[in-house]
């Protein structure tokens, strides 16, 4: 199947995102308010700071949605209100059902605004219509929801796959043609899983031999382990060269796998979220690369995108959604894709320790410490 048709199809991709945060602060200032405002501001917005954003997060395997995301988007929807606006919050447990049920409820309290990161983007449809009847505009936050979204924001999650399989190949070095890789991809439910997917894919056909692939069903790294423990039955443990990983969370189930089975130096495995756990396994030269994606800069930018909207700043909304995707039901939506960047022990000073991710102190753990002084982090 051709992932790439599954997955939203760019037709204009955001250069710098922080751009259109600047522009949009830049707009604010000069008093425009909306799509027929000047810059007297003399038309007025549809609602005041009296709002409330209705967030929808997907599930907690992944430590960034409590760590960052909520946090992040609660903070500037405070900020950008005058502490006026306030965020519900509910998080699905990697339950569609449960998260069908959390949305219709968030209609029913009548919320402003919603920001939805889908379970499972095609069960949401129906939902996000009845959002859309009630009147309540609805933004698809780092998944790509199905239905009539007013907005979408999220990674290049294609560049983020492309990211990882170039990495794979060059760690592979000159006998990557020869080389046998497995692919643990994401859930199935998932939209950005197939995008993940399809970049990789981009980057490792022709060049690799893909001996297995696995799409890993909830992302959860439990059924990562044992479909790795069916690969190494099945190619031999001494004729996997590499593994392509789409997460963090998988990779390491997938190096426990390795290890289990008595692997002498591990191979390059790939990741993504740069999580700590992941990061020290960088560190100690356990997992090659990951992708480290600014959750700072998505979530503010969801904040600024729902405050914009429900408020009827048009011309702000319109300076934060440059870019546009297709999903399977809608066509040119109104987007934010931010950029992505490759972590390897090489610039992780300049990376998640720059942004404030995390300190050295964090990575730098007694277990890591004489690894962290071989690459310089102190």
């Amino acid at each position: 199947m051709n992932t790439r048709n599954t997955g939203m199809r760019r037709t204009r991709r955001t250069v710098i995102a922080l751009a259109t945060s600047t522009a949009a602060v830049s707009l604010t200032a000069c008093g425009v308010v909306d799509g027929i405002g000047s810059a007297s501001g003399s038309a007025s917005p549809k609602k005041g700071n009296d709002i409330t954003v209705g967030l929808l997060l997907p599930e907690k395997e992944n430590s960034r949605y409590e760590k960052f995301d909520y946090p992040i988007i609660k903070e500037q929807v405070a900020n950008l209100t005058k502490d006026r606006g306030k965020v519900a919050y509910v998080n699905a447990d990697q339950d569609a059902a449960k998260q069908s049920r959390q949305l219709q409820q968030m209609i029913a309290d009548k919320v402003d605004v919603l920001l939805v990161d889908a379970v499972d983007s095609k069960a949401i449809a129906k939902d996000v219509q009845k959002a859309k009847d009630a009147g309540i505009p609805v933004i698809a936050y780092d998944r790509l929801a199905q239905g009539p979204i007013d907005a979408y924001i999220s990674f290049d999650n294609e560049l983020v796959g492309q990211v990882q399989g170039r990495a794979l190949v060059g760690a592979l070095g000159s006998d990557a043609a020869t080389d046998k890789v497995v692919m643990m991809n994401g859930s199935p439910t998932d939209p950005n899983a197939a995008q993940f997917k399809a970049g990789a894919l981009s980057e490792l056909q022709d060049k690799v031999n893909v001996a297995k692939s696995y799409d890993t069903k909830d992302w959860k790294p439990a059924n990562a382990k044992a479909n790795m423990m069916e690969a190494i039955q099945s190619i031999g443990l001494s004729n996997i060269a590499g593994v392509y990983s789409a997460n963090d969370g998988m990779a390491g189930a997938i190096i426990d796998a390795l290890k289990t089975a008595g692997v002498s130096k591990v191979p390059p495995v790939t990741g993504q979220d740069a999580e700590l756990d992941g990061v020290q396994r960088i560190v100690a030269g356990d997992q090659y690369m990951s992708v480290y994606k600014s959750y700072p800069q998505e979530a503010t930018a969801a904040a600024e995108m729902a405050v914009a909207r429900v408020q009827g700043r048009s011309i702000e909304f319109d300076a934060l959604t440059r870019d546009k995707v297709d999903s399977p039901t809608a066509k040119k939506i109104p987007a934010q894709l931010v950029p992505v960047v490759a972590l390897t022990k090489d610039n992780i000073k300049d990376t998640v320790i720059q942004d404030g991710i995390y300190k050295v102190k964090d990575i730098c753990t007694a277990k890591y410490k004489a690894a962290c002084s071989a690459i310089g982090l102190k």
